[in-house]
Parts: structure tokens; C-alpha cells; sequence
């Protein structure tokens, strides 16, 4: 990669765009569409640090901290089981860095009898390169052999606490067990302490959960009200997005408007008394993956409409809200950049995206 060159500005993120660039036509006009950072290795999670840098995550457990400086691979990242679709997974940068210098870090943690989804805090050293007083603050009570359905998207509430998604691990019926991690979101506060007002603080279940029954979300963002969002993996079809609220139940896998892999019925339907119904399905499957609520500040025609990474067909899903209904209004740059895995807004309103099969990171702005 050509050396990043910083570019003195004020709330941008002060490196310059590759060659790589291309001009696409869509809803919000023409956008210009820069390769930021290639070489990467199995990105998963890309996150901004204030002053001008990126994280980024590598599946084999490679943490990247990337600015006007260059790169470099940042040490004391905790050890992951990179195995099937676990490994380094999601990071995000804790609202208070200013002040705490804290990041947040998901993955597979190697365990006795596989690995388990974990959740971790530290501080980014000074320099950038190093983690320092890392802290495992979650992780799923049993491991498991099966390499898939690690869920592992991070978001920070307006309060403080910490939502964390976890797939079922290929074991369905334990989805609906509340006395299992296993297709659920989580939440704790950030010193791993249970909130009081979480559904099962008080008995009944893993004090941890927030909502059950989902299959493998690996999507999930706030929207401006702070309300929680998920994008979740169903299995031939019925890929969902979800607002996930206190202990509820959304189905998984009794309830889906997908099909198993074979062809076979899953479950009872499509609908079931105290089960919730998705916002927004999917079928066929797109395989979505990362999420983000855009705040409109660069692209107003697109305030608040929820985006989301498709693995599958290589775009960009952009989903309109009209009141409690959520329909797929566009499809962006399709074909044209590969394994879509994570999309994030950065500080100054400009939209990025992580393509796993590039290997690189893309800026989107104005055109």
C-alpha cells in the first residue's frame, strides 16, 4: 500500500485515498467511491478513533491501528481460535476515548471443548500500540466444537451498558433455552457487572441475556432514539432485522420464513403466539453482515435509513423506515466489491465499508 498522507483538516479522518476510486450513480445522487486501505487479511470490524485513525480487525487475530503514519499490527490482543468463522470479530471504540483511551473487542476465545464467543475491554496505548489492562468482561458459559454462529456485534447503549449478539453455535434448540447463551443478546455494564434492569437480573435465566431466540446476528447498530437493531443470518431465506427489546423472544428456531439448507421446514412457520415477528426478511438470503443507521449528515436523502452489508450478493442493502414498517428501497454497488462485511459512518458523515474478498477498506462521499 502507498504511504497514507495525512491531510490537515478538522473532523475528517486524515488520510488520503488510494488510486482506487470510482464514481457510482444512486438514490442520493452520484457518490464517489475511494479504496482507503487494502492488504488486509479476513477483515471482519472496522472502527474510528478520534484524531484521525482506524482499528480494524483481521479474522486471525490481527488488530490494526491505521493513520497518517501508516500501519501497524497492535500488541496485546487477546488470543482467538481462529477456526471457521471465528476468530478477531468486532471492535468498537468507547464513546469516552477522549478521556479513557478504552476500545472493545468480540471474539472466539479457546476453551476447553472449542470456543466460545467473549467480550473484551482495554486501553489503547498512547502511541497506538499496544492494548493495555485488557479485561474479558463476558463470555458464553460453555464452549462448543462447531465453528460457526459466533453472532459477536458490539454496540454501546446511550447509557453505558454493552450489547453483545451471539449465533447459536449450530445448536438451534438452545436458542430458546434461557439458561444458555446460545442465540441470544446480551447485556452487561461495562465493568461486566449485570444491569438491574436487565429480564432475568432476578432469576429465571442468564442474568446476561437481553432477548432470545435468534440464529446468527451478525449486524447491529442504534438508531438516533437510541433503540438497538440487529441484522441476523437465517439459513436458506429468512435472514431478519430486528429490534431486539427486554426479554423477548424472536423465534429462532421455532419460527423462521427461511428453510434449513436441505430444503426441510423449519420449525412450526412463519408465526407463533409470544414469538416476534422481524421487521424486514429477506429471500432469498442475502447473508447480511454489518450494520449502520446513517445520521444524514453528507447524504440527507438517506437520514436514518439502515444499511446493511450482504456477503452473499456483494452490495449494499439500504432499508427505508415508514413508522413500524421497513422495506428494502435500494441496492448498492452490487457486484462490484466482494464479500461486503462491515459498514460503519465515520466521524465526518462519510460512509465506510470493509469487502473481505478486496481485502480493503472504501470511503464513500459526495461525488
Amino acid at each position: 500500500m502507498k504511504r497514507l498522507i495525512a491531510v490537515i483538516c478538522v473532523a475528517v479522518l486524515s488520510f488520503a485515498p488510494l488510486h482506487a476510486q470510482e464514481r457510482v450513480e444512486t438514490s442520493a445522487g452520484t457518490v464517489m467511491v475511494e479504496r482507503m486501505i487494502d492488504r488486509l487479511d479476513q477483515p471482519w470490524a472496522i472502527a474510528f478513533v478520534p484524531g484521525g485513525s482506524v482499528l480494524v480487525t483481521e479474522r486471525a487475530g490481527r488488530l490494526l491501528h491505521i493513520g497518517p503514519e501508516g500501519r501497524r499490527a497492535v500488541g496485546g490482543v487477546p488470543r482467538v481460535a481462529d477456526s471457521g468463522q471465528g476468530g478477531l470479530l468486532d471492535v468498537v471504540v468507547a464513546r469516552d476515548f477522549a478521556e479513557t483511551r478504552e476500545i472493545f473487542l468480540s471474539y472466539a476465545q479457546p476453551a476447553s471443548g472449542g470456543a466460545r464467543t467473549a467480550l473484551a475491554v482495554a486501553r489503547l496505548s498512547d502511541d497506538g500500540g499496544t492494548l493495555e489492562n485488557l479485561r474479558v468482561i463476558f463470555q458464553m458459559s460453555e464452549a462448543s466444537g462447531a465453528g460457526r454462529h459466533f453472532g459477536s456485534r458490539i454496540v454501546e447503549a446511550h447509557d453505558g451498558t454493552l450489547f453483545l449478539t451471539i449465533g447459536d453455535r449450530g445448536a438451534r434448540p438452545k436458542a430458546q433455552d434461557p439458561n444458555a447463551h446460545n442465540g441470544k443478546v446480551i447485556r452487561v455494564a461495562r465493568d461486566g457487572s449485570i444491569p438491574a434492569d436487565n429480564p432475568f437480573a432476578n432469576g429465571g435465566g442468564l442474568p446476561e441475556i437481553w432477548s432470545l431466540g435468534h440464529r446468527n446476528p451478525q449486524g447491529a447498530a442504534l438508531d438516533a432514539a437510541g433503540t438497538l437493531w440487529t441484522a441476523a443470518h437465517g439459513a436458506r431465506g429468512g435472514d431478519e432485522v430486528n429490534t431486539p427489546q427486554k426479554g423477548r423472544n424472536y423465534g429462532w428456531p421455532v419460527i423462521s420464513y427461511g428453510r434449513h439448507y436441505t430444503g426441510g421446514r423449519i420449525g412450526e412457520g412463519t408465526a407463533k403466539p409470544g414469538m416476534e415477528q422481524p421487521l424486514h426478511y429477506w429471500d432469498p438470503s442475502i447473508a447480511p453482515s454489518g450494520m449502520m443507521i446513517y445520521s444524514g449528515r453528507l447524504f440527507p436523502e438517506w437520514r436514518g435509513d439502515i444499511f446493511v452489508g450482504s456477503l452473499k450478493f456483494d452490495m449494499i442493502s439500504r432499508l427505508e423506515r415508514q413508522g413500524t414498517t421497513v422495506s428494502e428501497a435500494e441496492r448498492l454497488f452490487q457486484d462490484r466489491y466482494i464479500r461486503i462485511r462491515d459498514i460503519r459512518e465515520a466521524p465526518d458523515g462519510s460512509i465506510w465499508f470493509l469487502s473481505v474478498g478486496d481485502g480493503a477498506a472504501y470511503r464513500v462521499t459526495p461525488g
